[in-house]
């Protein structure tokens, strides 16, 4: 069933969530650049008074003006530093699929594809070890620059890598039963089309064994046949 994301949102709307945004693609791409430049400089969390607070800086992969999304969970500890989304393992990982299936290089998918998260932040190290899980308030933060790349984008495809970003389009209970399917999506007004991927960390087992194994490949070959993948050239 497709989640209704407006049902998470508090009161109030912030300003740049109510400006109509342009149809032109010469418009739309300026619209993104600048986007992505109050993306960088983001601080709302900043201004909540949260038990933990995500670790800046904001990690983007640029204003890459595409009709397909990849949307990611949070950056890793490494990201910030490398000052890119997916730089470290689960990257490499994540980028041996596309070249598998797609025939794109990490550098033809980072110059082609738009590179999005739930939370565009570092979450930190939770006190037991491992990455932090964002929290409510923090996801609630970052949703509002996750929508206004929709709307303008307006894309046709939309990659939801891990549990986190999938449930933000999706109830995700078991990957089971949600990757190697395609299903309309929904978010700020505009339709598109969704096709989940697991999260490409070692930490987990699932997209390495049955039957994981065998719906990621399903997935990624529905990616790779969907028109709007189609039209990028193998590298």
């Amino acid at each position: 069933m497709v989640r209704d994301t407006k049902s998470r949102q508090r009161r109030g709307q912030s300003p740049s969530e109510s400006i109509i945004i342009p149809t032109l693609p010469d418009e739309r791409r300026k619209q993104l650049q600048t986007h992505v430049i109050r993306l960088l400089n983001c601080n709302r969390c900043s201004k909540n008074d949260l038990g933990s607070r995500p670790q800046g800086p904001v990690v983007s992969g640029g204003p890459v003006f595409s009709e397909v999304m990849l949307v990611g969970q949070a950056p890793g500890q490494k990201e910030p530093l490398l000052g890119r989304p997916f730089a470290w393992t689960a990257g490499k990982t994540l980028f041996g699929w596309f070249h598998r299936t797609c025939g794109l290089s990490e550098q033809a998918f980072r110059s082609r594809i738009y590179m999005a998260a739930v939370c565009r932040c570092f979450p930190g190290k939770k006190p037991s070890g491992g990455d932090r899980v964002p929290s409510e308030i923090e996801i609630e933060n970052c949703s509002l620059w996750l929508k206004r790349e929709i709307k303008i984008l307006q894309p046709k495809l939309v990659i939801p890598v891990g549990k986190l970003a999938i449930s933000q389009f999706l109830e995700c209970k078991r990957l089971d039963d949600i990757i190697g399917k395609k299903f309309p999506g929904t978010l700020a007004g505009h339709s598109f089309d969704l096709i989940p991927l697991p999260h490409p960390s070692g930490a987990s087992p699932w997209h390495r064994m049955e039957p994981g194994k065998s719906l990621l490949d399903n997935a990624l070959r529905l990616i790779s046949k969907h028109p709007a993948m189609r039209a990028f050239p193998p590298s």
